[in-house]
């Protein structure tokens, strides 16, 4: 028998992606793994899953799972751009901060990056660097990229999105959307997927599944055809193409078919509701001396500022991230699993802590 070698009852809020993968979704890879399916892609779980996007986002798109957010980013601007393009992002978006380099190193392309306080990019904000269009000596701005919800926890309403595509289509440019956690945005939004994305104008979109309870399993989804050339090779290019991909197909069936994935963001939402409000709270009646919010919580993110010294001793207890460590600013994330006694728990040693400071 495997030796279990971590202890189960300890919770941390760094990310959603420290939970574990969820009952359905690990029963959804049991049942596939019977008998044998044809490698790469040609199995019945691939061709279900083009049909199960389709009922989301529309007849006409086409699915590409790949293992992980970065490759499924990476692979899809690739297929958005020519060697000479660039993409516009926020400074703190995903494929600029936190993937090593790699749209950059892998993808060969240029990113173009503006400072967004709240995460989300703006028309004003995309146009600091929409210009120069046929001058050799600039990266073409072609494609912009904004997050759903964004890496500060926010999330972009449909009419938001739609003010974005139309403004970039309008010089010549498309747009991607990186939905890691596109699940929380439909909660948050309370909108089904297609409200923000295709309807809105999204022309390429990267499916989330990892963050909501998968295993490694991600999807880059193609909403408009005439914005995307050789997915089919670039994914395998990029080491992204999986030969047993029923197995990544199956868990994104399970939570994609059904409701899986929007009972999941929701309870995730939720719990980072209850923590907020309860930490709300007790800054109202004068009991949480020197905490404070840095964003608005529309999602599964808290995003907090704490005294000097509280989130190291915190920590002994509690695993989570600076998200700046200079303006003492945390970032507690949560999952589908977590429970309400673990935010309980969570605001207990938070009261504690800043009592003790």
């Amino acid at each position: 028998m495997t030796e279990q070698l971590h202890d189960t009852t300890v919770r941390g809020f760094a990310s959603d992606n420290y939970s574990g993968v969820h009952p359905e979704v690990l029963a959804a890879i049991a049942a596939a793994n019977d008998g044998h399916q044809v490698a790469y892609g040609e199995d019945v779980y691939t061709e279900r899953l083009q049909q199960v996007f389709a009922r989301h986002f529309g007849e006409g798109i086409e699915a590409f799972p790949v293992f992980n957010g970065t490759g499924a980013n990476v692979t899809a601007l690739q297929s958005m751009l020519p060697r000479w393009g660039a993409v516009i992002s926020a400074s703190t978006a995903h494929i600029n901060s936190d993937e090593g380099g790699a749209p950059e190193r892998v993808g060969g392309m240029k990113l173009l990056t503006v400072p967004a306080p709240d995460g989300k990019l703006t028309i004003d904000l995309i146009d600091r660097e929409a210009w120069g269009w046929g001058d050799e000596h600039r990266a073409q701005p072609l494609v912009v990229s904004i997050t759903q919800t964004t890496e500060l926890g926010t999330a972009y309403t449909a009419d938001e999105v739609r003010a974005i595509a139309d403004h970039v289509h309008e010089r010549g440019m498309t747009l991607h959307m990186d939905g890691a956690r596109l699940s929380n945005a439909a909660a948050s939004l309370d909108l089904p997927l297609r409200a923000f994305t295709r309807d809105a104008g999204v022309d390429v979109l990267s499916v989330g599944g990892t963050k909501n309870g998968a295993l490694g399993a991600e999807a880059i989804v193609v909403l408009n055809p005439e914005a995307s050339v050789g997915l089919k090779y670039l994914r395998k290019l990029n080491m992204q193409l999986a030969s047993k991909m029923r197995f990544t197909s199956a868990q994104l069936i399970a939570l994609y078919e059904g409701d899986l994935w929007i009972d999941s963001a929701r309870h995730a939402n939720a719990m980072a509701r209850r923590l907020r409000d309860a930490l709300d709270a007790g800054i109202a009646a004068g009991e949480l001396p020197g905490l404070g919010f840095s964003q608005q919580t529309q999602s599964n993110g808290v995003f907090a500022t704490l005294p000097a010294g509280v989130a190291d001793r915190l920590r002994e207890r509690f695993r989570f991230y600076d998200w700046d460590a200079a303006r003492g600013e945390v970032r507690w994330m949560c999952s589908f699993d977590t429970s309400e006694a673990d935010i309980d728990a969570f605001v207990a040693g938070i009261r504690e802590e800043l009592a003790a400071a």
